[in-house]
């Protein structure tokens, strides 16, 4: 089986692109990063070096950095190694999480109707993410996403673990591809990553 290490911002990124990776059939490796963006984008040219000899995905949000994601990546990292899969999530990847909405709608216990058909145009899916928490029927989500009253912290105490588990167990990328094209390009890097390792 193709094993692909991995770079990215933070727990949750990790736990989507260790989902990718299992999702197109391959093994991942170890993971790298993981203290945010800044320190990524600063280890970018030695993870690019790394993917000269062995596959890589390196995914990292757009959040406000442009207004879309090629001209950031030309930026960033003009040229990518041949075994290297860039990916941009526009803007974070808990776009890409919304995008399963009957899934997420069940992880959120509310109607899937009231999520965002275009999870990609919204400006801050994070904030999206916490007012549909408001909304749950479930005593758990409130507790574990919404913000304590009276705290200046932007999520819930288990904001992370809640979303890293669903997005482990429950999230379906194929289903989600469909309504966010930045999951729907890094899918298909990632499955022309692993057919030039078989």
């Amino acid at each position: 089986m193709v094993r692909v290490c991995i770079a990215v911002e933070g727990l949750l990124d990790e736990t989507v692109a260790k989902r990718l990776v299992h999702f197109v059939g391959a093994e991942p490796g170890p993971v790298f990063g993981k203290q945010g963006k800044s320190q990524l984008l600063q280890k970018l040219s030695g993870y690019n070096n790394a993917g000269q000899y062995a596959p890589w995905f390196v995914l990292v949000d757009l959040d406000r950095d442009a207004d879309c994601a090629p001209p950031f990546r030309v930026r960033v990292l003009p040229n990518p190694a041949p075994l290297v899969c860039f990916r941009i999530a526009v803007r974070m990847v808990e776009a890409w999480l919304l995008a399963d909405r009957q899934n997420f709608a069940r992880f959120l216990d509310i109607s899937g109707e009231i999520i965002p058909p275009n999870p990609e145009a919204l400006e801050n899916p994070k904030q999206e993410i916490i007012r549909l928490a408001r909304k749950s029927r479930s005593r758990d989500i409130l507790l574990d996403l919404v913000p304590r009253q009276g705290t200046t912290a932007p999520v819930g105490p288990a904001y992370t673990f809640r979303l890293s588990e669903f997005a482990a167990k429950d999230w379906n990328p194929g289903e989600a591809c469909r309504h966010a094209p930045s999951l729907e390009r890094a899918i298909r890097c990632l499955k022309n990553l692993v057919k030039s390792q078989l």
